[in-house]
């Protein structure tokens, strides 16, 4: 039986089970993944490459996860876009609390990876990591379809709605047998949902973020993957060095709940694309003063810094993405935004690792991801300042078009009105003439 069509988003309910399970996705993958770092300098130290060569191996966990739909992404995104579908006025708070679980991940798993490394080498530690990532299991069977009146017609209510007469509906109800006639149409109907359920990538609004999203995604990665390896090489114990990245895992998680909350509220609601691009952009000035901080104390700071806003704008993406297509495209809309990441994550850190070896510091590396990030935030502003602009241009044409409208047909009323009169003195005047000549 068909499961019953909901009017809108239970904003409750079964949502928080999927808040949950979105929530030990996140854990699982981007924790995990985030933790690669600290095994850089044990892989390089282990294969006796450089850099550039070492960091293709974060590159391809992160490409792999977010391009081809393998691994992690069979989790991750259907996850993602499940709590999309559950929750519309608390929606941010919503994804808040579900993708904090990387920054809870990245506090606990950041000092026992360390540790693990420590006990049983590099390779008893990932071997441990892949048993705690089946947990994945349990969370997939958290994950309940629910489905929505704004969703699109699915193929056989799209057939028997717009192609099928009412008389040939009771006769194909009656057959068994899917005839040829039927295939056809339901060929149609599917080729119709498919190319509707793309619209979005030709909505201006989303090819702007698409944009953003490249700049900011090429900006973000190569400090997880570099932050470990140049805490040592200012002197940083690596005990000290796996403690930051606790650090900015702990914040990471404040920053998920806090802004969450906070653009669920009233007087923020209407400018989540503003506090989207002041996130992304307080995390690429980070970036541009990472190279002079050169000791512990310093870099406590910072962690707590850039792992506020990176929660911050992790968590505002779904929303913003959902603000642009709306909730009936936003798993495809996911899923397009998730694979523009791919790009730039397999390519940023072996360019950073490359600048690196070529240079010899890791100054032009961040550098160049914090103008990265500080771009994508300066588009997104210029774009809705553009889209504001234009809409008051449009607004003002329509009230100069409705006030000469308004002028035009008072003026039409005036010269009916005068016509009239005329006529009427006409004819009076006519009557008295008459009147005059019979006298």
């Amino acid at each position: 039986m068909a499961s019953p069509r909901h009017v809108g988003p239970p904003d409750g309910g079964w949502g928080w089970m999927i808040v949950a399970g979105c929530f030990l996705v996140t854990i699982c993958t981007r924790a995990v993944t985030r933790c690669i770092s600290i095994f850089f300098v044990e892989f390089q130290a282990y294969f006796g490459q450089d850099y550039a060569r070492t960091a293709w191996i974060h590159s391809i966990v992160d490409c792999a996860t977010m391009l081809c739909g393998l691994g992690f992404a069979l989790c991750y995104s259907p996850a993602i876009a499940m709590v999309g579908k559950y929750f519309n006025k608390r929606k941010a708070l919503a994804y808040g609390i579900a993708m904090s679980g990387s920054g809870i991940g990245t506090f606990i798993l950041a000092p026992v990876v360390q540790l693990l490394i420590e006990q049983f080498s590099w390779r008893g530690a990932l071997l441990i990591l892949g048993g705690f990532v089946l947990n994945l299991c349990v969370c997939g069977a958290l994950m309940r379809p629910i489905a929505l009146k704004e969703d699109c017609k699915t193929a056989p209510e799209f057939l028997e709605q717009d192609y099928v007469p009412e008389e040939q509906k009771r006769d194909l109800k009656r057959m068994s047998i899917c005839s040829p006639l039927i295939k056809v149409w339901s060929h149609e109907c599917l080729c119709y949902c498919s190319r509707k359920e793309y619209d979005f990538l030709l909505m201006p609004g989303f090819m702007v973020l698409a944009a953003s999203i490249l700049f900011m995604a090429y900006g973000c990665s190569p400090l997880f993957v570099y932050l470990v390896p140049y805490a040592l090489s200012v002197g940083v114990s690596h005990h000290q060095a796996a403690f930051l990245m606790s650090i900015l895992g702990v914040i990471d998680i404040i920053g998920n709940v806090t802004f969450g909350w906070l653009t669920d509220r009233r007087c923020l609601k209407k400018h989540r694309h503003f506090c989207y691009l002041f996130a992304v952009g307080m995390d690429g000035l980070c970036c541009l003063f990472l190279p002079v901080l050169q000791n512990f104390p310093l870099l406590v700071p910072f962690s707590f810094t850039f792992g506020y806003f990176d929660g911050a704008y992790v968590t505002l993406i779904p929303v913003v993405t959902a603000d642009v297509v709306g909730t009936s495209s936003l798993s495809s809309a996911l899923g397009v935004v998730y694979f523009l990441h791919a790009i730039p994550y397999l390519v940023s850190p072996p360019v950073a690792g490359w600048l690196v070896d070529t240079t010899g510091s890791y100054t032009a590396s961040f550098l160049l991801c914090g103008f990265s990030m500080i771009f994508s935030s300066m588009l997104l502003c210029f774009a809705r300042l553009a889209k504001k602009i234009k809409r008051m241009h449009l607004r003002s044409l329509t009230n100069d078009i409705g006030t000469k409208q308004h002028i035009w047909t008072n003026g039409a009323i005036a010269y009916s009105v005068t016509a009239e009169l005329d006529q009427k003195d006409g004819e009076f005047l006519a009557a008295d003439t008459n009147s005059y000549g019979n006298r």
